[in-house]
């Protein structure tokens, strides 16, 4: 699919991979994949970029998410084991220093991954505008600190944005990058949320958006680069051998 990002994701939960349905981490299990046995990390991110031919990876780090010390040891341990990936990941960043605390823990190979800010984890309007203060991307923290090159991700369960900053409504401060993250579709097999991706197309028509959730087949993603996504995230689909090439 030319120019079409097919973006495999893992969603790490106490050291393991676990099947994600509907957003609802309190109910997620140990995943079970026609791809390779067992729940490790590493095996199945690697089969996952094998399936989909990818270079980029989405990393869901939910103990962060949840509150809980990022899995930074198992972070580094895939960062070591696919020395050619960038990692998206998403660990519950509530501000820029979050982010920048992570990375830093990540060493050498933080440079391979992006930090997703999801708009349900900001802790409130001014650490969004610390991070996207500028159209186009996120801003360092200090002067001393880089530019973090990250991706914003608009979170919502039930046509209701989770949105404690009130960042949807600040297109204006949109990076290029955007994740449209419809948690109730997300290992639903319930198909993508084109809706919600043209809404967000008309505020943002310079954007590159990435839909998540809802995507049952070759035909879905065709679909949804149909209407104007650059890729999607993809995971059920890829474990249940639904999607990708043998």
């Amino acid at each position: 699919m030319d120019s079409f990002l097919l973006v495999p994701v893992i969603d790490l939960l106490a050291g393991q991979v676990v099947r994600a349905v509907r957003g609802q981490r309190s109910h997620y299990q140990p995943m079970q994949s026609a791809l390779c046995a067992g729940s490790a990390p590493l095996p199945l991110a690697r089969a996952l970029l094998a399936r989909c031919a990818s270079g980029t990876l989405y990393v869901a780090d939910l103990d962060a998410i949840l509150g809980r010390p990022a899995q930074a040891a198992l972070l580094r341990e895939l960062l070591a084991g696919l020395p050619a990936v960038t990692l998206w990941l998403d660990a519950g960043f509530k501000d820029a220093a979050a982010a920048h605390a992570t990375l830093a823990a990540l060493g050498e190979a933080a440079h391979r991954v992006r930090p997703v800010f999801g708009t349900e984890s900001f802790n409130g309007t001014a650490a969004f505008e610390d991070c996207f203060g500028e159209p186009g991307g996120a801003v360092a923290e200090d002067a001393a600190k880089p530019v973090l090159d990250a991706l914003l991700s608009l979170d919502q369960r039930s046509a209701a944005p989770l949105d404690p900053a009130g960042a949807w409504a600040r297109a204006g401060r949109w990076p290029r990058d955007l994740i449209v993250m419809t948690l109730d579709r997300v290992g639903a097999d319930a198909g993508p949320d084109l809706a919600t991706l043209a809404a967000i197309r008309e505020r943002a028509p310079r954007a590159r958006l990435f839909g998540a959730g809802g995507i049952r087949s070759q035909a879905d993603l065709d679909t949804a680069r149909a209407a104007g996504a650059a890729g999607w995230l993809v995971a059920s689909a890829l474990h249940d051998g639904k999607l990708g090439a043998p």
